[in-house]
């Protein structure tokens, strides 16, 4: 078993380091201040193919695995972590249009979604349909060759700066199997956003209310079949789990170079306080669960390339453990900063709260053991235990 990483992903992971430390890292507390959507810094990471990391050649995509884009992942999440989460996000909804739309309709929007030119958002949560997705209750009911969707979406990424909404909509009964998923273009008529959200963290990207009243799209807008939504909903977030992991690790390591960097500057009592044991006994804990996770995450990531049979519940493993684990170095970093982690001069306090929401989205933490030990409790020869 071999953990090196192969020429090639040391290529990408360099690029990411290198694009992340010019083009984000320079910003990020402009962006975050400021609440500024970076849009051509989307441009700018469509022109590497970090846009459209694992979507087809044939759509303008790059084609990389998830293990190589994770890799990626956590480099941009090193240089601003906000805007790597959005990356994720767009790539998410990008991806699940293009494996599943009409050719012609993908075709349309391929080239401008992989060079950022247009963005793409993903529509699953509602105000009353959180962890229990399965509840949603926006429609999407036929007349004639159309679509007519009504409903309301909430919490949605970049709503009102996006281009193309991946929607999932009700079109049976009760249940999962009544969801069904459409490529909806942002700027059809019948569709307004709400306010702005003012939040904690993820402050250089929107978060809104998407309505849909009477929204009419042509049924080839339709992804797959009709009361597939809720799999293809949920085989996105295996993949969006690997990339909000990979993000937390990014931001984990960024708070851990500013430590080991403050550390070594900062005098207490006559010394550095790099030279006091508990600092060297928190530094040293604080690798050990980064390389832990880390780990945790590229091991999931490798089992969604090969479509192993638990793959989801890798994902959720990594998800849980690289978020709480990615937190929590954050939270030592503060720390180990004293009273000047807190202040914004230092990116400390921004990373300490734009890693806290991964914790929460692509699926609670809480949610990820509920995964975990399901599959666990009814895995009669006890695999994912002996693997």
């Amino acid at each position: 078993m071999n953990f090196d990483l192969s020429e090639d992903q040391q290529s990408f992971q360099q690029t990411a380091r290198k694009f992340a430390a010019q083009e984000f890292a320079p910003n990020a507390a402009k962006w975050d201040a400021e609440a500024l959507f970076p849009k051509d810094a989307f441009k700018a990471a469509g022109k590497l193919g970090f846009m459209a990391m694992y979507i087809d050649e044939k759509y303008h995509g790059i084609g990389l695995s998830r293990l190589d884009s994770a890799i990626i992942m956590e480099e941009l999440a090193s240089g601003c972590t906000t805007t790597a989460a959005f990356i994720s996000i767009h790539n998410m909804a990008f991806n699940m249009f293009a494996r599943y739309g009409q050719e012609s309709l993908v075709k349309t929007w391929a080239a401008e979604l992989a060079s950022g030119e247009k963005l793409a958002s993903y529509c699953l949560t509602e105000p009353g349909a959180g962890s229990d997705a399965a509840s949603l209750t926006t429609k999407a009911e036929r007349d004639g060759n159309d679509y007519v969707l009504n409903g309301t979406k909430a919490f949605i990424s970049g709503a009102g700066d996006t281009d193309l909404l991946i929607v999932m909509a009700r079109t049976a009964e009760t249940g999962a199997k009544g969801i069904s998923c459409f490529a909806v273009p942002a700027d059809l008529p019948g569709i307004s956003f709400g306010k702005k959200e003012e939040k904690l963290c993820w402050n250089s990207q929107a978060t809104r209310l998407i309505h849909l009243e009477n929204v009419r799209i042509p049924n080839s807008h339709l992804l797959a079949e009709e009361g597939q939504g809720f799999r293809l909903a949920m085989e996105g977030l295996d993949g969006g789990r690997i990339n909000i992991a990979a993000c937390s690790l990014g931001t984990a390591k960024a708070s851990l170079e500013a430590s080991v960097k403050y550390v070594k500057e900062r005098q207490q009592f006559n010394r550095t306080i790099a030279e006091f044991q508990s600092t060297q006994f928190k530094l040293a804990d604080m690798l050990t669960e980064l390389n832990a996770a880390r780990q945790m995450v590229r091991l999931a990531a490798f089992k969604l390339d090969q479509g192993h049979a638990e793959r989801s519940s890798y994902c959720a493993m990594a998800k849980r453990y690289a978020s709480d684990i990615g937190f929590n170095i954050c939270d030592e970093a503060l720390q180990l900063h004293g009273g000047y982690g807190y202040i914004r001069e230092y990116p400390i306090e921004r990373h300490f709260r734009d890693s806290r929401v991964h914790r929460i989205l692509e699926g609670t933490n809480e949610v990820m053991r509920l995964i975990i030990a399901k599959r666990l409790l009814n895995d009669e020869n006890m695999q994912l235990i002996h693997e």
